[in-house]
């Protein structure tokens, strides 16, 4: 694609190109002043020869000769399964992203299987056997994540009372995986940048930079550019973030693997073949193909482990499939809070609820709930005492 503006700048994005089978395809940011075509305002359109397009005051001409994407071949990759074009084709990214250390960045609606991907990107790696740590940068308040990430040393601040390792540090050698990259807040983006720049950090309450040799994959389920757009989120940082960007589709884009991926979440489960022939017939996989799937595979596999605790193929959304699990108390947002203090909460119902259900359903046998739930046995057993529940 040749570009020439009669402008000096654009500033930030006006629209993307995107190659598909059938030519490119442009989408517009929904952004004021807009984006236009031959003095039409516009939000997505196909390209089919030369025309003039405007960005705010710019003006640019386009030519576009883009060659089709070729089909991906690949089915599987780590854990995840699919027969889909679409996930079949970032299946296909991820794997020439495995074999190099660039930066990913893995975007995608919430229960993609965006913590997955990353995982079988490290594992498909020639860091596979080195460390692989995740750090969720929307579940600490910003003085917590700067440690979480950095470290800090003894005295940096109050209750410092001992050196501590940051995730890049104990990660030298492997895979960081910062989970919700989006919700990095403002002030620690420019840290974050100078680390993927120059793979060195600063404790906090250090003068001094030390190398650190670690893989960066992030996700989101945020829309970045649209973030960037909007000031929220640093531009240089999107960039250094994105250099090898895979697209995770949702469920309902994708609804022709819901069937191979029943199987396979089953099979993880632990469902016997009664259980498995119970809940793979042909009538309760176009059931669970005609869903909305709003938290996609994730919401899924919740499903698939009701109907087994229950023993029977429960609809998608039959009222004793939502409420069985329910929390005691109504779910209730409580503003009067700080942010980090409500998610706190919510994660706390969450582990209650998801460790009760996880036990009965393997009846009470911690070794093989933690094997199903892809989860450390004595990680489990803290989630147990935490919370209070027994085995």
């Amino acid at each position: 694609m040749n570009l020439s503006s009669e402008e000096s700048a654009v500033p930030r994005f006006h629209c993307e190109m995107k190659s598909e089978q059938k030519g490119a395809r442009a989408r517009a940011q929904d952004e004021r002043p807009g984006t236009y075509v031959d003095g039409v305002r516009w939000r997505q359109s196909r390209a089919r020869g030369r025309s003039g397009s405007t960005g705010g005051h710019s003006s640019a001409r386009h030519g576009m000769q883009v060659a089709p994407e070729p089909a991906a071949a690949q089915a599987t990759f780590g854990e995840l399964v699919a027969t889909s074009a679409a996930a079949r084709a970032s299946f296909e990214r991820m794997a020439c992203a495995a074999a190099c250390n660039a930066t990913v960045l893995l975007e995608g609606e919430t229960g993609t299987g965006k913590s997955r991907a990353a995982l079988a990107i490290h594992r498909a790696g020639a860091r596979a056997n080195a460390p692989f740590l995740v750090v969720d940068c929307g579940a600490l308040p910003p003085n917590l994540l700067e440690s979480e990430l950095f470290g800090h040393e003894k005295g940096a601040f109050t209750g410092a009372i001992l050196r501590r390792v940051g995730a890049f540090e104990e990660a030298d050698g492997g895979t960081i995986f910062l989970d919700e990259i989006g919700e990095l807040p403002a002030e620690l983006q420019p840290k974050l940048l100078r680390v993927l720049e120059n793979r060195e950090i600063r404790r906090l309450g250090s003068n001094t930079y030390q190398a650190v040799n670690v893989r960066v994959i992030a996700a989101t389920h945020r829309d970045l550019r649209a973030e960037v757009q909007a000031g929220r989120f640093r531009a240089d940082l999107f960039f250094r973030l994105a250099v090898v960007g895979i697209p995770l589709p949702s469920l309902r884009e994708r609804t022709e693997d819901i069937p191979l991926i029943v199987e396979h979440i089953l099979a993880g489960l632990g469902a016997t073949p009664e259980q498995l022939a119970k809940l793979t017939t042909p009538d309760f996989l176009t059931r669970l193909q005609r869903a909305a799937w709003p938290g996609n595979v994730r919401e899924l596999r919740n499903h698939l482990e009701r109907c087994l605790v229950f023993q029977r193929a429960l609809p998608p959304t039959a009222p004793d499939a939502v409420n069985a699990l329910a929390p005691a108390v109504p779910r209730m947002v409580d503003a009067s809070l700080t942010y980090a203090e409500s998610r706190r909460r919510a994660l706390e119902t969450f582990e209650h609820d998801y460790v009760d259900a996880l036990l009965k359903l393997h009846g009470g046998k911690v070794s093989q709930a933690a094997a199903a739930a892809d989860m450390d046995r004595v990680y489990l057993y803290r989630l147990l005492r935490r919370h209070g529940l027994k085995s």
